[in-house]
């Protein structure tokens, strides 16, 4: 499994991304993070991945190849936890985010990237 994870900060606040990552993943609010449009965001996913079959409202799995993802969110973040999914497949979910001023976390690394990484 490869997980992506997604939040967005209130303009101007930067906080430790892996406390962020941390608080999230135990579903505690995190104060200088703006609410998300989870409902959005996932109907967006859910259109540019139609052709993958759609297994629940947040699972998908690529009939025509390789790869699934699972979403989980918070009213805050969205999680995508890939299972044997194509880095092509993971660099469109980065961008819908983007689309959202989302940019990745990548805890395997962990790093942020984001205009402001250092």
């Amino acid at each position: 499994m490869y997980e992506l994870f997604f939040w967005k900060y209130i303009d101007e606040v930067y906080l430790n991304h892996q406390e962020v990552y941390e608080a999230l993943i135990e579903n505690q609010a995190v104060e200088g993070l703006e609410d998300l449009p989870v409902e959005v965001i996932l109907n967006r996913i859910a259109k540019v991945f139609s052709q993958w079959e759609r297994v629940d409202e947040f699972s998908f799995k690529n009939t025509n190849g390789a790869g699934a993802f699972h979403i989980i969110t918070t009213p805050q973040s969205v999680q995508i936890n890939c299972y044997g999914t194509k880095g092509g497949d993971m660099e469109k979910l980065c961008q819908i985010m983007e689309e959202y001023k989302c940019p990745l976390y990548d805890p395997q690394v962990p790093q942020r990237y984001d205009e402001m990484a250092e």
